[in-house]
């Protein structure tokens, strides 16, 4: 590494000894540690030892070291005011502080999982989670259970609001017809083939079967997003708007998947009534929707758009509404309209602000709530893979679920091949949404463990708790092998494919520099 005194910036070159000091290209090694340490060519102080003592890429830079320090510092001086507050709870003994251990751990190796395998984060979160259970390295008691399910429903308000901020109304208007064939259709025959599967090779009543399957459907934006950005960027499948088309898609089909969950799960648990939970479950989505609109709306006038403060007035105004909206429709036993109203209040907020100047899934607030989500991902997913005991499961139930999960991504894929007809799209392009929407991860994880939340909870389906706990681990067990095997397995096959099936078009910054000259001529 060479620094330029005059201009303050560093430059990286590689050295081979066996060439006389040479540059060359870097070496596998070089090549690993630059995936975790990325190069920083902004201006930069530093001191004159630290490259002797710490070389790069071998080690971060100054800078990256200076802030990691600091964050580390800033832990050490959070649990130290806790630990006067709390006491030992938040000791070296205490569960408080072995779940705060996870969360860190599970986004240390996260975030070194993304960067030198390039599969999403979030699978090796899930599978620090598994390994701090299975080590006894936490265990939660009743005293923090309700801490743990309380903060996986503020990581699922997060989904829900950035699933409604990402939906463009124009997409909506101008793609209907594809949006809710791609959305729906393949949704719902993956739903139906899971239920259908794991009640015959898993023994699941069929009400537990289908509340497995309106979850096990549902895609994944954590997975798919990313991936289509990446392809975006370099221009495939820009001309007929795939990526476009496939993030408006991906949102409608996971607010159906959790508001039908939602439905499904109180008509398990309800004490009302049968004929009284038939007809809420559409009120509850009616109500969910207009509640939920109207919440919108109101957020996109009040505060005023010109008041210094309403980047943050407007997300609190998101996000507490999204948990008031959660919270409360769980406590009255109208457990569907609450996701329905989150989606609802982000999307219309999102279409008025959009008038107003804000760009759609690019706004102040949703940035907002892309940075909350960085901080919310490891606590859900650790949390979840925390759930699963691998000594408590059943070896054959595992194989059993293997088989139901991959033969109904199979049936997915040739559904939606077929259910994409009249969207202008050849062969290669249906194909290549087919693969797309294998990809399962976030929905699973934030409602895998709902069900036995429940029957820990003492609430009974009329069934005996100990057959409930049965089929609620069967639930969560499958919830979590569907993201360990799908999440990869999608992501690869997008970043494989995506070059290979869809046709590429000048990327958009080559657009923008094309427009700016053509302007500069005129």
């Amino acid at each position: 590494m060479q620094f330029n005194e005059s201009t303050g910036v560093r430059v990286y070159t590689f050295r081979d000894d066996n060439d006389g000091g040479a540059n060359t290209s870097p070496r596998w090694w070089h090549k690993l540690c630059l995936r975790c340490h990325s190069p920083d060519t902004t201006p930069a102080k530093q001191p004159k030892w630290w490259n002797k003592v710490f070389p790069f890429p071998f080690f971060p830079t100054f800078r990256q070291s200076a802030q990691q320090i600091c964050i580390i510092l800033f832990l050490f001086l959070t649990w130290g005011i806790l630990y006067a507050e709390i006491g030992e709870d938040i000791g070296i003994n205490g569960e408080l502080l072995s779940m705060s251990l996870l969360v860190i751990a599970a986004y240390i190796i996260g975030w070194m999982w993304l960067k030198v395998t390039t599969l999403p984060a979030l699978i090796g979160m899930l599978l620090t989670g598994i390994l701090f259970q299975n080590l006894k390295l936490i265990e939660m008691t009743e005293k923090y259970r309700q801490l743990n399910q309380d903060l996986r429903k503020v990581a699922l308000v997060i989904i829900l609001t950035r699933a409604g901020l990402g939906l463009n109304a124009d997409v909506l208007k101008k793609h209907y017809l594809g949006v809710l064939q791609i959305g729906l259709l393949p949704w719902l025959v993956e739903c139906i083939a899971i239920s259908v599967t794991t009640h015959f090779l898993l023994n699941l009543p069929w009400i537990w079967a289908f509340l497995l399957g309106s979850m096990i459907a549902s895609v994944s934006p954590a997975v798919v997003v990313p991936c289509l950005f990446r392809l975006r960027e370099v221009g495939y499948g820009v001309s007929k708007g795939i990526p476009t088309l496939l993030l408006a898609a991906a949102a409608i089909d996971d607010s159906v998947s959790v508001a039908i969950f939602a439905i499904i799960l109180n008509a398990m648990f309800s004490t009302g009534s049968v004929t009284y939970s038939i007809i809420k479950g559409p009120l509850s989505i009616i109500i969910g929707v207009v509640l939920g609109s109207l919440w919108g709306s109101l957020s996109s006038f009040i505060p005023e758009r010109g008041d210094v403060y309403v980047v943050p007035l407007r997300f609190l105004s998101l996000f507490l509404g999204g948990l008031f909206a959660l919270f409360i429709s769980n406590l009255i036993g109208w457990s569907g309209a609450g996701p329905l109203a989150i989606v609802s209040s982000g999307f219309v907020a999102a279409y008025f602000w959009e008038k107003q100047g804000w760009p759609i899934n690019n706004n102040p607030v949703s940035n907002i709530f892309r940075i909350l989500w960085i901080f919310f991902e490891p606590i859900l997913f650790a949390f979840t893979g925390a759930q699963v005991t691998i000594s408590s499961l059943d070896p054959q139930v595992i194989a059993m679920a293997t088989v139901c999960l991959i033969s109904c991504l199979m049936i997915r894929l040739v559904a939606t091949f077929f259910m994409t007809f009249g969207c202008g799209l050849n062969g290669k392009e249906k194909l290549f949404i087919g693969l797309t929407w294998m990809a399962k991860a976030t929905v699973q994880a934030a409602l895998g463990p709902a069900a036995l939340d429940l029957v820990h909870n003492g609430k009974t389906a009329g069934q005996p708790q100990a057959e409930e706990e049965t089929h609620a681990k069967i639930i969560l067990a499958v919830s979590v092998l569907s993201v360990v095997i799908s999440a990869p397995l999608g992501a690869i096959l997008i970043a494989v494919t995506g070059p290979r099936l869809l046709s590429r078009d000048p990327p958009v910054h080559e657009e923008v520099e094309d427009t700016n000259k053509d302007n500069t001529k005129l």
